[in-house]
């Protein structure tokens, strides 16, 4: 357990882009980081290299030992491209329902002090409302679906065995090591990467699209606070900017940082997303959080990113093949 006022932190899903970048604040921060991945999203390389790592799936019992062990757990872990949650409803059930279970009764089992864990803004998918506050939810999609079954898990931990939870329901979170690697990218990181390359990127739909988008510090800033303000226990809580941008603004605004002159491609809309996605962050700025990195200043943070560890690696290879 953690000892000098520092928690001894359980992180699933740590070798993915939000569970890599809490792993490393916490540690900077003083806290001992055990990180579960199975790696079939994750990237072990994200892995900072002081989390003492295991290989594992979060429906498995052997993550209970583990769980024992900790103070606080972060449950990031989820099998979250909408697309692929589409293509395969049982596989997204099963990690992101039987998944979050599993979690729950480890860490009910361990006496953990506080759990966590990932709910998110497609849980809006169907709501007119916007800014969109914390009592509305209409999902629409199988992941919106799943997120949905897990959040009644939840509460029930909470009712039945008293497990003290706190839910965060992330908006578009960007920043270092987004993944690019999914069938179809997160927008940011996907333009970047495409013209970094000399590519033209992909626009699915009219790009009228707006998202609320976030930067994963800001999100950091407020896993932090979770770990020590009481009142975030027993909560849900929306993390956002409270703002949107169209689909085609990221694209223009990307292009004029990068210095690109090309026009995208666009293709069909995608099946299951909302139109427009705006955060009502007002329970979480009445906790004294607010976020403060702008989005031009985090877009600026993310193509240096990519630029230096994607592109740049990418040359290497090339160089030394």
């Amino acid at each position: 357990m953690g000892s000098g006022g520092r928690d001894a932190v359980l992180i699933t899903g740590v070798a993915g882009f939000i569970g890599s970048n809490l792993a490393e604040r916490l540690l900077a921060e003083g806290h001992r980081v055990i990180g579960v991945d199975d790696l079939s999203q994750g990237v072990l390389e994200q892995v900072p290299a002081a989390v003492e790592f295991h290989r594992l799936d979060v429906r498995s019992p052997a993550l209970y030992p583990l769980l024992a062990r900790a103070d606080v757990v972060f449950h990031l872990a989820a099998k979250n491209c909408i697309s692929d949650c589409q293509a395969d409803p049982v596989a997204t059930a099963s990690v992101n329902v039987v998944g979050t279970a599993n979690v729950l009764e480890g860490a009910r089992r361990a006496g953990v002090r506080k759990v966590v864990y990932a709910e998110s803004s497609a849980l809006y998918e169907g709501s007119a409302v916007l800014p969109t506050p914390e009592s509305e939810e209409a999902p629409q999609s199988f992941y919106a679906v799943s997120k949905s079954a897990a959040r009644h898990f939840a509460a029930a931990y909470a009712r039945y065995h008293g497990l003290n939870l706190t839910a965060l329901r992330y908006f578009c979170v960007y920043g270092p090591r987004q993944d690019y690697r999914r069938t179809i990218p997160p927008v940011m990181s996907a333009f970047i990467l495409n013209l970094l390359r000399g590519e033209r990127p992909t626009i699915y739909g009219t790009g009228e699209k707006r998202r609320d988008f976030v930067y994963v510090d800001d999100v950091n800033d407020f896993h932090v606070l979770c770990l020590w303000d009481a009142r975030t226990d027993g909560r849900v809580f929306n993390l956002g900017s409270g703002e949107s941008h169209s689909v085609r603004e990221i694209f223009e605004a990307v292009r004029r940082l990068v210095g690109a002159d090309v026009e995208p491609v666009y293709a069909d809309d995608l099946p299951g997303e909302a139109w427009e996605t705006r955060a009502d962050i007002s329970a979480a700025r009445a906790l004294g959080w607010s976020p403060r990195v702008g989005l031009e200043e985090g877009l600026r943070r993310l193509i240096e990113y990519i630029r230096r560890h994607v592109v740049g690696a990418e040359a290497t290879s090339w160089t030394s093949a």
